[in-house]
């Protein structure tokens, strides 16, 4: 929030109908997790963004902790063979570990058993980042989180939207970031749409954030683009009271 700097990006999955045109998550991935075809729509997924992210480090000189954030579903966290499966993508496309983020929704977490909690271990033992995504929304116990080999939360857009008009609200922010940095975790603010909201985070002490404010989605031609400029993003200047 304070430099600019792009940390890294989120894989996004887009369905490009034929007839209908572009068609976004919220209407097919229900389906694709009724059917079961978000195993193979996942594991794409993955595979696709890492050999996106492999293209970049050929072409670009990309910062050393510059990652990709992959969603994975509570369906492929139950599968025994997600580990392997990770493993091998990494290895084949000469992606280190540390360069990939996992997110798992809140409650994936929170309804989740013995072999989703050996999966996340495994993945976290690999060098796999684990974030958990939309935090906010659901039990939001961070003594939860504490037993969990997660290094970073994501905190939901719904949290921050009247951050600027609302001081109670701002006060809440606050609280929860404080309650994320006492457990040892890092806080990502998704949704930010405004200079307002991002300031308002960026005085709280918020390091990092994502959202409109600072671009729309983008087809990975442009972003190349943009890192391949250097481009700085939207910077917010925290106000400096006078003397």
């Amino acid at each position: 929030l304070a430099t600019g700097r792009m940390r890294g990006v989120e894989a996004l999955v887009r369905w490009q109908h034929p007839q209908r045109g572009l068609i976004m998550p919220d209407d097919f991935i229900p389906i694709a997790e009724e059917t079961g075809i978000i195993l193979d729509l996942g594991r794409w997924v993955l595979r696709a963004a890492l050999e996106q992210l492999a293209h970049w480090e050929e072409q670009l000189d990309l910062d050393e902790d510059f990652q990709v954030r992959v969603n994975l579903s509570a369906m492929e966290l139950q599968r025994l063979d997600l580990v392997d499966h990770v493993r091998q993508d990494l290895r084949e496309t000469g992606i280190q570990a540390s360069r990939l983020i996992i997110e798992i929704t809140e409650s994936a977490f929170v309804s989740g058993g013995d072999v989703e909690m050996y999966s996340l271990k495994s993945l976290n033992a690999l060098g796999v980042g684990i974030e958990i995504d939309d935090f906010g929304t659901g039990y939001s116990s961070i003594s939860y989180l504490r037993r969990l080999p997660v290094q970073t939360v994501k905190v939901d857009r719904s949290l921050i939207r009247d951050i600027s008009a609302d001081p109670g609200q701002r006060q809440f922010v606050d609280a929860v970031h404080g309650l994320i940095r006492a457990a040892g975790m890092e806080a990502v603010f998704e949704g930010i749409e405004t200079l307002d909201q991002a300031a308002d985070l960026l005085v709280l002490g918020c390091r990092n954030g994502q959202g409109y404010y600072f671009s729309r989605p983008l087809a990975a031609g442009q972003i190349q683009a943009i890192l391949a400029a250097d481009t700085v993003l939207p910077l917010v200047q925290a106000p400096v009271a006078a003397n």
